[in-house]
C-alpha cells in the first residue's frame, strides 16, 4: 500500500515546502544551522521515536489513538487534545503553503502576461477547495506533488546555485526560538504525520503478535514472538530522520532559488497536491469523531478562514505556537504519564542505554528546549 512509504514521501518534502518562511532571514548564518542541527538531535529525533512508538503501542491513527492511550495510562482526557492540535496543525500547513502558492502562481502568471483579474485570496480559495477535493485520493497525489516540485526547481537549477555568504554571527533566544520551529516543521513534529503513515504497519504487526498468543501450538507463538522483537523503532525512526535531513541540507542551499514562470508554476502546482495530503490526514483525524463527510466540510472551513481572513505572516506565528504546543503536550504524556514498561516494549531498543538517553530527552531536553524557543519567539514579537 502506498501509505506504508507516507511518510518518508513527507520526510522529503517537508523541508522543501516549509523551509522558505523559516530560513532566508539567517540563510547564512553559520551558528543558526549548527543550532538547527542541534535542535534536530535534541528536540526533533525523541519526538519522532515518541510518534513511532505511540503508533506501535496504539495500532491507531493520533487522535483515536490518544483515546485508547490515556485510558491505557489512567491519565485525564486533556491529554487527547494532541490528536486535535495535531489535526489543527496539518490544516495551518497546508492553509499557509497554499497561501504562498496563490501568490507564486500569480506572480508567474504576470510574468506569463496571463494574470487572471482576481484578487490573491480568492485564488487562494480556490486553491483550497481544489486541494479538499485532491484529499479525497489519499495518498496518491504525494509522489505527483514531489515530481512537480523537483521538475521545478530542477528548472530553477539550470541558472545556477544562489551565492550564499556564510558567517558566524552571535547567538540568541531568538536565533534558537527560529531553529527550534524550522527543525519541528521540517520534520512534521506535532502533526502525527509519522504516527498517521506507520499505524498500519503497527497493527498488522501488533495483530500478527496477538493472534498467535491465542493459539495453542508452541510453533506459532514462538512465530508471534519473533515477530515482536524482530521490531526496532530505530528501522523506522532512522531512516526518516536522515532523509529529513539531507534534504534540509538541501533546501538551505536552494532557499534562495529564482525559478522562471514555468518552473514556478510546476513547483508550486506541486505543493497543491502535497497540501492535499495534509488535508486528507486532518480529514481522517476528525472523521474519528464526526463522520467523514463532516470532517470534510470542517476541513474545508478551517482552511478557506485561515486562507481568506489571515494574513501569511501570521499563520506562520500560528503554526509555530499550536506545533510547539502540541509538541510539549506529546513529551509531557510520553515522558511522564505513560508507563515505563509499555514505552520500552514499543521501541525495542537493543541497548538499554539507548533508552535511557531517549527517556532522558523526551522528559527533559525537549520540554525545556521547547519553553525556551517559545520564550525567544515572544521577545521576537515583542520587539
Amino acid at each position: 500500500m502506498m501509505i506504508r512509504y507516507a511518510s518518508y514521501f513527507m520526510a522529503a518534502l517537508l523541508p522543501l515546502l516549509l523551509f522558505r518562511w523559516f530560513a532566508p532571514a539567517s540563510i547564512g548564518e553559520i551558528d543558526f544551522w549548527l543550532l538547527w542541527l542541534l535542535a534536530m538531535v535534541v528536540v526533533s529525533l525523541p519526538v519522532i521515536y515518541a510518534e513511532i512508538a505511540l503508533a506501535y503501542r496504539s495500532t491507531e491513527a493520533p487522535l483515536a489513538g490518544m483515546q485508547k492511550l490515556t485510558r491505557e495510562a489512567d491519565a485525564s482526557p486533556l491529554w487527547r487534545s494532541f490528536g486535535w492540535l495535531a489535526a489543527l496543525v496539518a490544516i495551518v500547513i497546508a492553509a499557509l503553503v497554499i497561501s504562498g502558492a496563490s501568490s507564486g502562481i500569480l506572480s508567474a502568471l504576470t510574468a506569463l502576461d496571463s494574470v487572471p483579474a482576481v484578487p490573491s485570496f480568492a485564488v487562494a480559495a480556490g486553491l483550497m477547495v481544489i486541494a479538499v477535493l485532491l484529499s479525497l485520493l489519499g495518498v496518491a497525489p504525494l509522489p505527483i506533488g514531489l515530481g512537480l516540485m523537483v521538475i521545478g526547481l530542477a528548472m530553477g537549477l539550470a541558472g545556477g546555485l544562489p551565492r550564499i555568504d556564510f558567517a558566524m554571527t552571535g547567538i540568541s533566544l531568538s536565533e534558537w526560538a527560529r531553529a527550534v520551529a524550522l527543525a519541528l516543521v521540517s520534520v512534521g513534529a506535532g502533526t502525527g504525520l509519522y504516527w498517521f503513515g506507520q499505524h498500519l504497519i503497527t497493527k498488522q504487526a501488533t495483530t500478527a503478535v496477538d493472534s498467535s498468543q491465542h493459539n495453542t501450538p508452541n510453533s506459532r507463538t514462538s512465530s508471534g514472538a519473533s515477530k515482536l522483537n524482530s521490531y526496532r523503532a530505530t528501522k523506522l525512526v532512522l531512516p526518516i530522520w536522515i532523509l529529513q535531513l539531507l534534504v534540509g541540507m538541501v533546501a538551505l542551499f536552494i532557499s534562495g532559488l529564482t525559478l522562471p514562470p514555468i518552473g514556478q508554476l510546476l513547483y508550486w502546482f506541486g505543493v497543491l497536491f502535497v497540501a492535499s495530503y495534509l488535508l486528507h490526514y486532518s480529514a481522517q483525524q476528525l472523521a474519528h469523531k464526526f463522520g467523514l463527510l463532516i470532517s470534510l466540510v470542517l476541513t474545508l472551513v478551517i482552511g478557506l478562514i485561515l486562507v481568506i481572513a489571515i494574513p501569511t505572516t501570521w499563520l506562520v506565528g500560528i503554526l509555530v505556537i499550536i506545533s510547539s504546543v502540541a509538541v510539549l503536550l506529546l513529551s509531557v504524556f510520553v515522558g511522564w504519564r505513560m508507563k515505563i514498561s509499555h514505552l520500552r516494549k514499543s521501541l525495542n531498543f537493543g541497548n538499554e542505554a539507548l533508552y535511557n538517553l531517549w527517556r532522558i530527552a523526551i522528559r527533559l531536553i525537549v520540554p525545556l528546549a521547547l519553553i525556551l524557543a517559545l520564550i525567544g519567539w515572544v521577545m521576537q514579537w515583542l520587539s
